[in-house]
């Protein structure tokens, strides 16, 4: 469809939003989802041209966070493929489900999701004193339990991926022995591959917008290096917050929707 300048200029600052928040935590869908419904697009190629769009985004924030990737290649080649499993599951259920398929359950995934952000530093302690007296160690890569997790979530993120980075911070920071800030850099590895995967398979059977596609593909590729910029600075009890007050935001808005 056509855009005005001014439309066009909305679509563009959305995906430098999104972009950024999705690289610091997540939930940059919710910046750009209702600007693209705004301009006139129906929800599921709304749904789809944004996922195509944020592909880049999502690879210019894993590229910003580089260094805290550093010894964790093996964790990723791990993880990856249940991301990308999940991701092109929920892309699929994108096109045979009704759209507000998950509207009911994903607020009260995205708020126990909070609540493990909010206690998972006491969820840790207590898990590493258990360990302890029992002579058990952590799995490097989180074990079963994560993995069975990051699927659901990756599904997820497949099928519409509000919150998704909220999801896999939760997760990641109570099953894995590392700082928020290295999770964070999977978190967005992660991200890339599931809207990449469902961005490759939405390309063959699904209908998008190429305008808009393009317009959030650029913004967020700056915004996912602002967002790098920032997000790598901020203290772990700053981050944990930022994550808390943009889940919060994120539950608000998909009761409302």
């Amino acid at each position: 469809m056509a855009l005005s300048i001014w439309e066009a200029l909305a679509v563009f600052a959305a995906g430098i939003g999104a972009g950024t928040i999705n690289t610091i935590v997540g939930s940059g869908t919710l910046i750009t989802f209702p600007v693209l419904l705004a301009i006139g697009l129906p929800p599921i190629t709304a749904n789809v041209s944004n996922t195509l769009g944020l592909v880049s985004g999502s690879i210019s924030g894993a590229i910003g966070y580089r260094r805290e990737l550093r010894g964790q290649t093996r964790r990723i080649l791990r993880l990856a493929s249940t991301g990308l499993t999940g991701g092109l599951v929920g892309a699929i259920l994108l096109l045979a489900l009704p759209s507000d398929a998950f509207d009911a359950i994903v607020p009260v995934l995205v708020g126990l999701a909070l609540l493990l952000v909010l206690f998972q530093p006491r969820i840790a302690a207590a898990v590493k004193r258990r360990r302890e007296a029992n002579g058990t160690q952590a799995h490097p890569d989180g074990g079963p339990v994560l993995l069975v997790g990051l699927f659901l979530a990756s599904v997820y993120g497949g099928y519409f991926g509000a919150a998704q980075g909220v999801l896999y911070l939760s997760l990641m920071g109570l099953l894995l022995s590392e700082s928020l800030q290295r999770i964070n850099a999977v978190k967005n590895i992660l991200a890339a591959l599931v809207n990449g995967v469902a961005a490759i398979f939405f390309l063959f059977v699904a209908d998008f917008d190429w305008t808009a596609v393009l317009l959030i593909a650029v913004g967020s590729t700056i915004g996912g290096q602002i967002g790098a910029k920032v997000g790598r600075r901020l203290k772990p009890a700053v981050l944990r917050g930022v994550i808390i007050a943009v889940g919060v935001v994120a539950i608000v808005q998909l009761l409302l929707r």
